[in-house]
């Protein structure tokens, strides 16, 4: 996974941003998926999703880097405005399989966190704060 920069989290938690980063690129992978997108498309669709933390300078560097190791290709369209021709990116085979081998590890993470997250407190821990 990448580390990217991303805005200050809007409700100010931190967390939010720091786990964002670690899987923005199995995020851009997915949008990808769905369709060729343009970089502005891909902010407008992680925003849409409830990731608006993540600003359209930060996903070039990522998208360069993920077309480099040969997950995405691109290709160039004419604008629908009239204006320069747009860099819209496709998933490659590899990308297609990384996106899957990504989705699979972040689903058993997401369970090992959320069955930990799940542990009850009991009055005593609340007390002394867990300290034993």
């Amino acid at each position: 996974m990448h580390c990217m920069t991303v805005k200050g989290s809007k409700d100010g938690d931190p967390r939010r941003s720091q786990l964002l980063r670690g899987v923005l690129d199995l995020c851009l992978l997915a949008l990808v998926a769905e369709r060729p997108r343009y970089g502005f498309e891909i902010v407008e669709g992680l925003a849409e999703r409830g990731m608006e933390l993540v600003s359209e300078g930060s996903i070039y560097p990522l998208l360069a880097r993920l077309e480099k190791a040969g997950l995405l290709d691109s290709f160039r369209r004419p604008s629908e405005s009239g204006g320069a021709p747009r860099k819209y990116y496709r998933l490659t085979e590899a990308g297609l399989a990384e996106l899957g081998s990504g989705r699979e590890s972040w689903e058993a993470f997401a369970r090992a966190v959320d069955r930990t997250l799940s542990v009850g407190i009991t009055e005593g821990n609340r007390m002394t704060g867990g300290i034993a």
